[in-house]
């Protein structure tokens, strides 16, 4: 009970903190031990979601948890068991919307998951775009089932699109946790980062995402190809070659297409401006 009463005074701009530097804005989930997420945190989630879509200075978001243990342990389980069913479908669509949002969002977002990644944590890992993990942090995985549920944020669809329909329903329906290095093999973790400390992991991600950033990356373009495979995946061949016609058009006619065409044709390296 006590624990549920400090949760219920921690404001709730404290439950995602929000940094943005060097053209990459840092969203971390607040709620040690095991950042667990409430109604209230996807609430936060969301808007800073937005704040770094909104912000012009921001070409990367970078996702991850606070602490060393922990990523995200999914959603709060005495929330879930203290609220109505009402409440709990209303809570899942909220959330069902968060992580769209995040990953139609474009800009490039990178889940730094550095401890434990289970249950919605790994949901919400699945709803960026790229995910890199800490070797020996943790464990992830989907064990919704050992609580007589499904992984209801979105797990089911995006774990099926990331490692095919069979294994999907294999590691769900026997909802068993593997490490990272599983993770990597099943297509689930884009890369595994060695480091002491998770300072130190946090500043070899930071150098990963600085890759994607102006003037290294023409960000409009890393945002379009984003939102290219995103949406196109979910649509028809057809209409996905549209929509990547129309996107390409659009940086047709920006400045940094124009920038690195004539620093390929002089041989030199191209300086991007994001417009």
């Amino acid at each position: 009970m006590a624990e549920a009463q400090a949760r219920e005074t921690k404001p709730t701009s404290e439950l995602v903190q929000y940094r943005a530097q060097d053209g990459i804005a840092f969203l971390t989930l607040n709620d040690p031990p095991a950042n667990t997420y409430t109604h209230e945190m996807m609430q936060a989630l969301d808007a800073r979601i937005l704040d770094a879509r909104m912000d012009e200075t921001v070409q990367v978001i970078v996702l991850t948890g606070n602490g060393e243990k922990f990523f995200c342990a999914g959603a709060n389980i005495n929330m879930l068991q203290s609220v109505t069913p009402t409440f709990k479908y209303y809570f899942c669509l909220h959330a069902n919307e968060t992580l769209s949002r995040l990953e139609q969002t474009p800009k490039l977002v990178i889940a730094a998951i550095n401890g434990h990644c289970v249950g919605g944590g790994l949901e919400v890992a699945m709803a960026a775009d790229i995910r890199i993990a800490r070797r020996n942090a943790g464990k992830m995985g989907l064990p919704e089932v050992s609580l007589g549920v499904l992984p209801g944020t979105g797990g089911t669809q995006r774990l099926l699109r990331i490692v095919g329909k069979s294994k999907a329903i294999e590691l769900m329906a026997t909802g068993q946790l593997f490490d990272f290095e599983r993770g990597e093999e099943l297509g689930i973790v884009n890369q595994i980062i060695d480091a002491e400390t998770g300072e130190q992991f946090m500043q070899a991600v930071t150098e990963y995402a600085g890759q994607f950033t102006l003037p290294n990356k023409a960000a409009g373009a890393v945002g379009r190809i984003k939102r290219s495979v995103q949406t196109g995946a979910e649509v028809s061949f057809e209409s996905a070659l549209a929509l990547e016609r129309e996107l390409q058009q659009q940086l047709f006619q920006s400045e940094d297409a124009k920038e690195g065409l004539d620093a390929y044709v002089n041989k030199r390296k191209a300086e991007f401006k994001g417009k």
